[in-house]
């Protein structure tokens, strides 16, 4: 038993090292957003569009998604709406119709929004569109989206994420704090990479992928739960990069609770599983023939469930190491909950300081959203044991989250 000791000991400072430079890089990409988001320009609308919108028992919100893209800031000749409706046991259907869009009944059987889009997609594609844009059926588009995206591509993207906001960041601390996630993987994520001059992530809404890049990938062919991801993926391995649009605005509707919450990260995760098993292998054999740093960024990114499931791990050897330290029973275990506790308190006040600077620097503070910048470091924490659980059983088939918010989105007070 001598042994145990020194090799727990070890093991724990060699954790630390590589999760401090796997942090280490995080921090240096976030502090790339700094730098002023790539200008796109202004150019004339010539893009035609294929908006597309996975829609399951969406009934109740879609109406608020549709008005929002029909009166777009853009000319109505050069984009068309299409609702998918896919295991819908609601009038979905009807209603999209009713609000003005067209309807693209989903006729083959589904088990992810990925296959619900490459559905849409074999079945438009002989309509000559230049682009296809992607929403959730919950979300609101700010009226400037499409011009926007318009831009983007004309300056050359062939991959494009906007910004994601919130529309209920004040209804519970839940919703409170996804959308403070969400605010950070703007600034700090998605802006850090366009300040580094790597690929940004697409995030599920508010994307564009070009007609020219689906041609050089061979078609929309997701496999995964996690599409956006993937798609991301076979982006970078083509050589392209995802721009980011931070002028082109979807308000996303946020988890109440924490149960649905929950339910949606081991979605998340379970995808990010799946996307780098099936990608990494790929991904290092072009990173070996072809170094890049946007490849290695990427990579890194796919880490992120190995982060968490090494951060859990630590928290483990933390209290290994100190109940084996020749002490009795009762010290050791009080050394080894004194270790955990404390690596929980630092944390805490490191999410809790975060999330304050990212609503700050997103013009988003609100005494409304007081639940969510106290509770964000439970958000981050109960993301250990949802990465856990998603190594030993992984999420396959989506599951419905209900959407009920039909009004616009929620802003700061003035």
């Amino acid at each position: 038993m001598d042994w145990m000791f020194p090799a727990a000991l070890a093991l724990t400072g060699t954790m630390g090292v590589l999760m401090g430079l796997w942090g280490l890089w995080y921090l240096v990409s976030g502090l790339a957003c700094v730098r002023k988001p790539k200008n796109y320009g202004f150019h004339p609308a010539r893009t035609r569009f294929a908006v597309l919108i996975a829609a399951r028992n969406e009934e109740l919100v879609i109406g608020s998604l549709i008005n929002s893209l029909l009166t777009q800031d853009y000319p109505a000749e050069l984009y068309d709406v299409w609702v998918i409706p896919n295991n819908c046991t609601d009038n979905t259907a009807l209603a999209a119709r009713n609000f003005g869009a067209r309807v693209l009944e989903c006729t083959v059987p589904v088990k992810s929004k990925g296959e619900v889009l490459r559905f849409a997609y074999n079945r438009l594609r002989g309509r000559r569109y230049d682009a296809w844009l992607v929403f959730d059926a919950d979300n609101v588009v700010d009226r400037r989206f499409l011009a926007e995206m318009n831009n983007a591509r004309l300056a050359g993207a062939q991959a494009a994420q906007g910004y994601r906001d919130s529309k209920n960041p004040y209804d519970t601390a839940v919703s409170g704090c996804s959308s403070i996630y969400y605010w950070m993987m703007d600034r700090f994520h998605n802006g850090g990479k366009a300040g580094m001059g790597v690929s940004a992530m697409i995030g599920g809404t508010g994307f564009m992928v070009t007609q020219k890049l689906l041609d050089k990938l061979g078609g929309w062919h997701t496999e995964t739960i996690s599409e956006d991801l993937e798609i991301t993926a076979q982006a970078i391995l083509a050589g392209e990069k995802v721009a980011y649009v931070p002028k082109a605005v979807t308000y996303d509707e946020q988890p109440l609770t924490w149960e649905q919450s929950i339910k949606q990260r081991r979605r998340w995760t379970s995808g990010t599983l799946q996307v780098a098993q099936r990608c990494l292998p790929a991904l290092g054999e072009e990173q070996a023939n072809r170094p890049r740093l946007t490849m290695f960024d990427f990579e890194v990114t796919l880490l992120l469930p190995a982060y968490q499931l090494a951060a859990l791990a630590g928290l483990a050897c933390t209290a290994l190491t100190s109940a084996l330290g020749g002490r009795t029973l009762l010290q050791a275990l009080v050394l080894a909950l004194a270790g955990v506790l404390g690596n929980i308190a630092w944390a805490a006040l490191t999410a809790t300081v975060a999330a304050g600077v990212v609503v700050t620097l997103e013009g988003k503070w609100d005494r409304r959203l007081w639940k969510g910048l106290c509770t964000y470091w439970l958000f981050l924490l109960t993301w250990l044991p949802i990465t856990a659980v998603s190594f030993w059983k992984k999420t396959t088939v989506w599951e419905e989250i209900r959407h009920t918010r039909t009004m616009a989105p929620q802003l700061p007070g003035r």
